[in-house]
C-alpha cells in the first residue's frame, strides 16, 4: 500500500509582510516535504493566508483600502516570496477563496445541526492582537502574555461552540497519544491547560462591531471568529467532505507551527474536528522563535529580519541550511548575521564545498573526468560504505523525530570522514605509481560516489546545492530517492563529470555599523514654570487622520484632514517620518486652539503632538481607540 504524507504550515496573517519567521517554519515544511518524496511517499503540502478578522480589518483601514484589496496585495507577497526559496507547496489556500467559505459554512452547520453551537452572552477580556478573549489566570499583570498590551473588555452577545463537552476527550487522546503533540514540552503544556475547566469557545463576531468575515451560515447578523474559520483550511485543501486526497491525506496529517499558536491548534481545532464527526489530525509539530537582540522579531521593535535580504546576500541555500542547522526544533533560537556567516565559511565552504572541488579536481586529473571503475574493497573502503549507511539511517531515524540538526550533523560526519578517506587514501602519491593504478581508480570512485551519496542526502535541506552536485556527477539532479544510496556503488561507472564552480565562496562578514541618529534625545532646559490657569488654556484634543498627503515644494510638511469631532485641516512636519497612507486611521493629539497660521500657502488649524528618538519623529498617540475630540486631560 503507498505510504501517504500530508504536511501543513500555519496560513500566515497578513497584517504584516513575510519575515524569517514565516520563512523558518515554510523552510521546514519544504524540506520534510522534500524528504518524504523522496522516500517515495505520496505527499501533499499546504500553506497559505489567513485573511478575516478585527486585525486584517485594522490594518486595512490603516492603509486606507478595502479589506479584499489589502488581502490581495499581502497575500500575494507571501505567494511571490514561497518560489524564491524554493519551496515546493502543493497548494496556496486563502481563506478568501470561494472553496473553503463553502467548506466553513459546512461545518458550521454541521456542528450546529448537532447542537454544539448555542447563542450567549459573554464578557471578558479580549486582545485584538491575538483575536480571542482571555481569562483573567492567562493574563501577566493584566497584560496579553504575547502582545504586552492591556486586552480590551468587551460584552456582547454571541454564539458558542460547547468546547467544554471534549475537555475530558481531548485529555485521554493526549494521554493515549503521546506523540499527538510534540515536542513533550508542548504536550505537557497543553495538558497544564486542560487541568482548569475548559470554557466554551465563542465563535462569532456581530457585524455591528466587524463585517469582515464568513457570515454565519444560521444567522446573517454574525460573521465567523476567525480561529474557527482559520483552522478548517487543514481540510479544505485537501478537497474535504469528498474528495478523494481528503480519504488519502487527513489521516497523516502533520501540522507544523510556531509555539505562540499553540492553544488553538491544540485545544480548539481537535475539538472543532471532535464536534464535526472527524477524527483528529496525526501530529501538531511546535518549534519556537527565533529572536533577535534576545526579542522575539515584533515590527513594533523594528528588529524584524527579511528572507530576501539574506538570501540575496548569502545564497539561498547557505540561508536554508543555517535555519535548519542552528534551530533545535520547539526550542528559540537567537538569530545573527554573523552567526550565519560563520556556518556559511565553516560548514559550507570549507567542509561541504571543498570537498565536492577536490574530487572533481582528482577525478579531471588522475581519471580524465569521468567515473573510473572501482576494484577489490579495502578496509578503508569498506568503512566508509558503513559511513554512508550510518548516515542514511541516522538521517532517516532524525527525521522521524523531526531532529533536523541532527540529520545535518549525521551527514557532516559523513563529510567529514570522505576527507579523512582522501588524506589517509594518498591518491596523488598513488598518481606516481602505476602498478598501483586500480586503487588509485577505486579511492577516485568511491569518493565520486560519497558525493553521490552526500548530494541525495542533502537535498531536502539545500536542492540547489545537491542538483548542482548531481549534475557534475553525471546524474540527473531532479527527483532524487534515498533507496538510490542504500546500496554503495550506484555511481555508473564511466559518466562524464563536469567541472563546476565554487559552491560556497567564502564570505568575510562586516559589522555594520549603526549611523548616528539624526536627532538627539536631550534633556531641553526645564521652562519657567507655570500656573495650572495657564495650562487650561492649552485645548488638547484626540483626533482621527481622514487623509493625508504631501505639501507640494517641501520634503517635510503633510496636510492632514482630521476629525476631532468637526472636520478641518492640519499641516504637520512629519513627511520624513511618516508615508502620507501610514497617517491615515491613526489616532493623535492635537493643539485645538492654536491660532491659525499658514505652512508654504497652506492654511493649518491646529497642531500635532510629536516627540524625538532615535528613529527620527514619533506621533503621540494613543495605546486604544478613544473618542474623537475627547480632550486630553
Amino acid at each position: 500500500m503507498e505510504k501517504a504524507y500530508y504536511i501543513t504550515t500555519p496560513i500566515y496573517y497578513v497584517n504584516a509582510s513575510p519575515h524569517i519567521g514565516h520563512a523558518y517554519t515554510t523552510i521546514v515544511a519544504d524540506v520534510l516535504a522534500r524528504y518524504h518524496r523522496a522516500a517515495g511517499h505520496r505527499t501533499f503540502f499546504l500553506t497559505g493566508t489567513d485573511e478575516h478578522g478585527d486585525k486584517i480589518a485594522e490594518a486595512a483601514a490603516k492603509a486606507g483600502m478595502d479589506p479584499q484589496a489589502y488581502t490581495d496585495m499581502v497575500s500575494a507577497q507571501f505567494r511571490a516570496l514561497w518560489p524564491q526559496l524554493n519551496i515546493t507547496n502543493d497548494y496556496f489556500i486563502r481563506t478568501t477563496d470561494e472553496n473553503h467559505v463553502r467548506v466553513v459554512e459546512y461545518v458550521l452547520r454541521k456542528v450546529y445541526d448537532a447542537g454544539e453551537i448555542y447563542f450567549g452572552h459573554y464578557e471578558g477580556y479580549y486582545c485584538v492582537g491575538c483575536e480571542r478573549f482571555y481569562t483573567d489566570k492567562e493574563l501577566v499583570d493584566g497584560l496579553c502574555p504575547d502582545h504586552k498590551t492591556a486586552p480590551e473588555f468587551r460584552k456582547e452577545s454571541n454564539y458558542f461552540f460547547r468546547m467544554s463537552n471534549y475537555q475530558d476527550w481531548l485529555i485521554d487522546h493526549i494521554k493515549k497519544n503521546p506523540d499527538f503533540i510534540r515536542p513533550e514540552r508542548y504536550r505537557n503544556e497543553v495538558l497544564a491547560f486542560l487541568r482548569e475547566p475548559l470554557e466554551d469557545l465563542c465563535i462569532s463576531r456581530p457585524k455591528t462591531r466587524l463585517t469582515w468575515g464568513i457570515t454565519l451560515p444560521f444567522d446573517e447578523a454574525y460573521v465567523t471568529y476567525v480561529w474557527f474559520d482559520a483552522l478548517i483550511n487543514y481540510i479544505t485543501g485537501i478537497g474535504y467532505p469528498d474528495g478523494a486526497d481528503f480519504r488519502v491525506f487527513w489521516p497523516v496529517a502533520q501540522h507544523l507551527i510556531a509555539k505562540d499558536i499553540l492553544k488553538p491548534h491544540g485545544i480548539y481545532w481537535p475539538t472543532m474536528l471532535k464536534a464535526a464527526g472527524l477524527e483528529p489530525y496525526a501530529h501538531l509539530n511546535v518549534h519556537g522563535y527565533w529572536n533577535v537582540d534576545q526579542s522575539k522579531m515584533s515590527k513594533s521593535l523594528g528588529n524584524v529580519v527579511k528572507p530576501l535580504d539574506l538570501k540575496d546576500k548569502y545564497g539561498l541555500d547557505a540561508f536554508r541550511y543555517f535555519l535548519l542547522r542552528d534551530m533545535v526544533f520547539g526550542l528559540d533560537s537567537s538569530f545573527s548575521e554573523e552567526a550565519l556567516v560563520q556556518r556559511l565559511n565553516s560548514d559550507l565552504a570549507n567542509d561541504l564545498g571543498n570537498l565536492a572541488s577536490r574530487v572533481l579536481a582528482m577525478a579531471f586529473k588522475f581519471a580524465k573526468g569521468e567515473v573510473p571503475p572501482r576494484g577489490a574493497e579495502a578496509d578503508a573502503d569498506g568503512a566508509l560504505r558503513e559511513g554512508a549507511q550510518r548516515a542514511l539511517g541516522e538521517t532517516r531515524e532524525n527525521f522521524e523525530h523531526l531532529s533536523l540538526h541532527k540529520a545535518l550533523i549525521a551527514i557532516w560526519e559523513f563529510i567529514n570522514m570522505v576527507n579523512r578517506y582522501i588524506v589517509e587514501g594518498e591518491p596523488w602519491n598513488l598518481a606516481k605509481d602505476p602498478s598501483r593504478r586500480d586503487r588509485l581508480d577505486t579511492v577516485i570512485y568511491n569518493c565520486l560516489e560519497a558525493l553521490r551519496v552526500i548530494a541525495v542526502l542533502i537535498s531536502p535541506f539545500m536542492p540547489g546545492t545537491a542538483e548542482k552536485i548531481l549534475g557534475a556527477l553525471g546524474l540527473d539532479g531532479k527527483g532524487v530517492r534515498l533507496d538510490s544510496i542504500e546500496n554503495w556503488g550506484g555511481l555508473p561507472e564511466g559518466n562524464k563529470l563536469t567541472r563546476i564552480e565554487a559552491l560556497f565562496p567564502r564570505v568575510e562578514y562586516v559589522r555594520e555599523e549603526k549611523a548616528p541618529p539624526e536627532r538627539k534625545t536631550v534633556m531641553e532646559p526645564v521652562k519657567p514654570e507655570i500656573t495650572y490657569e495657564d495650562f487650561e488654556k492649552i485645548d488638547l484634543r484626540v483626533a482621527k487622520v481622514i487623509t493625508a498627503e504631501a505639501v507640494p515644494k517641501s520634503n517635510k510638511l503633510l496636510k492632514l484632514t482630521i476629525d476631532m469631532g468637526e472636520e478641518r485641516q492640519i499641516v504637520a512636519g512629519m513627511a520624513k517620518d511618516y508615508k502620507p497612507e501610514e497617517m491615515v486611521g491613526r489616532y493623535i493629539v492635537v493643539v485645538a486652539n492654536l491660532k491659525p497660521t499658514k505652512l508654504m500657502g497652506v492654511e493649518s488649524r491646529g497642531m500635532l503632538l510629536a516627540t524625538d528618538t532615535e528613529g527620527g519623529l514619533t506621533l503621540i498617540t494613543c495605546d486604544r481607540p478613544p473618542k474623537t475630540g475627547a480632550r486630553v486631560r
